[in-house]
């Protein structure tokens, strides 16, 4: 072996996340695990998803994130224009431009950042959002590269796609929706041209944000596919930080709706938030606000439209004025309105919280059961509606809001109320709120020494470093 094979660090892993909010979090979280296990990370993404992936991480300090090298992956200039909560579909097709720009710019800076590290480290490894198909392939031309995929959502997913009349589903009367179904022509055209010709990249198999507490007779069955082909499931999750409710609450960074909240009573609270690539309709927004107010309940209500695809472009005056100048009058003292970024974390791990109204995306749905808190469920495009199907008819910790199926129509005030107090008041509500806190803890117990997640994380930065 020569002086300068000597000479060169041991491994470098290159995140590559796509980017959409749940996504950059996902793989910024994974990147700052690894980073406090001393592997050296680098994290690529255009520069204003940096910004944002940054600008929105919670549960770690700015030294954590001084951790991590990130790099600009330059893309072509693209329209940023705002959603539209009228369109047919709730799919965020005001995306489209950003994603397509994405794909088509991303890999050349991705191929001289990845050439450049390849002459310092002994290995290369991309851990990529499977839809990043070109990262894959980057890392398979390098002479010591190897790509993993970092699956973002259910692994339950996966084997409704291999099957979706598979036993786990018959046995529990679970409907699978594909993302096919559930999102515009538009997209599932673009990701299948940007996925690789089979889910799994090259390499020792995929990672997963999930735990064997939440799916894992699910588990069993892809690691049992996975295996067959010589590969591994890593199933590593929860990434996001367990934060501790009981944690000193002194910090001048301290978002003003959690200092409300330690004024409220323990369990009291339902959290409402769609998630960033929702929009309601205003007639929605007006049901649900009469719903709200109907229902006499505390609540935190993250009242935003979805996100451009540049989150710091001008986005101009909320078009929610009107609506919430009568509505805070009418519920002040038992609700805040956010219309900005909610620390969604801190607020789940609140003791004073007790639902959350969600969209179910994957990375809220993980959020949620790993701090114990049931779901009120509102899927609204891709994986949500099974992340649904999930969260209320397997796991028993949510109660459906409404029906992907019925995605068309607006709820009614009455609906929802119904739903929040059956929630907040009923005893299928507490037995609901039990299981969810149930799961809690057993999601809590897999990422501490010994547990499944901790040993698939271990195995994995074994895996890269041997």
């Amino acid at each position: 072996m020569g002086r300068a094979e000597h000479a060169m660090e041991p491994v470098a892993v290159v995140a590559v996340p796509f980017p959409a909010q749940g996504h950059l979090n996902q793989l910024l979280h994974l990147s700052l695990q690894l980073a406090s296990r001393r592997v050296d990370v680098h994290y690529a993404a255009p520069a204003q998803h940096i910004g944002q992936a940054r600008a929105r991480v919670h549960g770690w300090g700015e030294e954590a994130l001084r951790s991590i090298q990130f790099h600009d992956l330059g893309i072509p200039s693209y329209v940023s224009p705002p959603p539209d909560p009228t369109a047919d579909s709730p799919f965020p097709s005001h995306l489209m431009p950003m994603f397509k720009a994405y794909i088509a710019g991303a890999r050349a800076p991705l191929a001289a950042i990845l050439d450049k590290l390849s002459g310092s480290y002994r290995r290369i490894v991309v851990v990529h959002d499977p839809i990043n198909a070109f990262a894959a392939e980057e890392a398979a031309r390098l002479p010591n590269g190897e790509a993993l995929g970092l699956h973002c959502l259910a692994v339950s997913m996966l084997v409704g796609r291999m099957d979706a009349n598979h036993r786990l589903l018959r046995e529990n009367g679970l409907v699978y929706s594909a993302i096919e179904q559930c999102a515009t022509k538009e997209f599932v055209e673009y990701a299948n041209r940007a996925r690789p010709a089979k889910d799994i990249s090259p390499g020792a198999g995929i990672l997963a944000n999930t735990c064997r507490a939440l799916e894992g007779d699910f588990v069993d069955v892809v690691a049992g596919h996975l295996a067959a082909d010589g590969k591994k499931l890593f199933a590593i999750g929860p990434l996001n930080p367990l934060l501790d409710a009981s944690a000193p609450k002194e910090s001048k960074q301290r978002h003003e709706c959690l200092n409300w909240l330690d004024e409220q009573p323990p369990a009291s609270v339902l959290y409402v938030s769609f998630g960033t690539t929702s929009s309601l309709r205003a007639e929605q927004i007006e049901e649900l606000a009469a719903a709200l107010r109907g229902s006499n309940q505390r609540f935190i209500w993250v009242l935003r439209d979805a996100d451009r695809g540049n989150i710091f472009a001008e986005a101009g005056e909320s078009s929610h004025e009107k609506l919430l100048s009568g509505f805070t009058k009418h519920t002040e003292g038992r609700g805040l309105v956010i219309t900005g970024w909610a620390p969604q974390l801190e607020i789940l791990a609140h003791t004073a919280t007790a639902a959350f109204m969600s969209h179910c995306g994957w990375n809220s749905t993980m959020e949620s059961l790993s701090h114990g808190k049931p779901i009120l469920a509102w899927p609204m495009h891709c994986d949500q509606p099974w992340d649904a199907e999930l969260v209320c008819n397997y796991l028993k910790a949510g109660i459906l809001v409404r029906p992907w199926e019925k995605h068309s129509e607006v709820v009614t005030a009455k609906a929802i109320q119904e739903v929040i107090e059956e929630a907040m008041l009923s005893d299928k509500g507490m037995a609901v709120r039990q299981r969810a806190s149930a799961l809690g803890e057993a999601v809590r117990a897999s990422v501490v020494d010994g547990g499944p997640s901790r040993q698939d994380l271990d195995d994995f930065t074994a895996y890269i470093t041997r």
